[in-house]
């Protein structure tokens, strides 16, 4: 009798230079829409730590709930490769205390993986978009704010 550890699953995506930014991760097989791609981990911070560290331009912090909030800035996620985009390719969805990146759409390997990292409108020019999609708004924004970015865009003539 032996005790061995179960195998490690395939990896399903793999870390390497984006085009949009710095690093970013990609695909390395087909998703059909709706597939769970990797659960987004971190450490479970009170709201008032999330505060300070939000401050100090941590930018991979999610809400989880009135009272707690997810860092994902940890060596153990690499969902914190996932990059923005205004054309996601994948949603962030909170599931019984979890987050999950999930297909929302057929994703074919090799595609870099993407969701909106839905940003509110507080220091949006703070957080400008390369993502290179046709219908790119500019700035990191959540979708119900497009509108008032590329307008502001628009009016600036591109990115400030």
């Amino acid at each position: 009798m032996t005790n061995s550890a179960p195998p490690k699953p395939e990896p399903v995506f793999e870390i390497r230079p984006s085009p949009i930014h710095g690093r970013g991760a990609f695909a390395l097989r087909d998703f059909t829409d709706g597939t769970r791609v990797t659960e987004y981990v971190g450490e479970k911070i009170a709201k008032t730590e999330s505060s300070r560290r939000c401050q100090a331009n941590n930018e991979y912090i999610f809400y989880l709930d009135e009272n707690f909030d997810l860092d994902g800035n940890v060596d153990g996620n690499p969902a914190r490769f996932f990059n923005h985009s205004c054309t996601p390719n994948c949603v962030a969805i909170l599931a019984e205390g979890r987050i999950w990146l999930i297909a929302a759409r057929t994703i074919s390997s090799g595609e870099e993986l993407t969701f909106n990292y839905g940003y509110d409108l507080v220091d949006y020019r703070e957080h400008p978009c390369r993502c290179g999609a046709y219908s790119c708004v500019g700035f990191m924004v959540a979708e119900e704010f497009f509108a008032h970015a590329q307008s502001a865009h628009r009016r600036r003539g591109g990115l400030e």
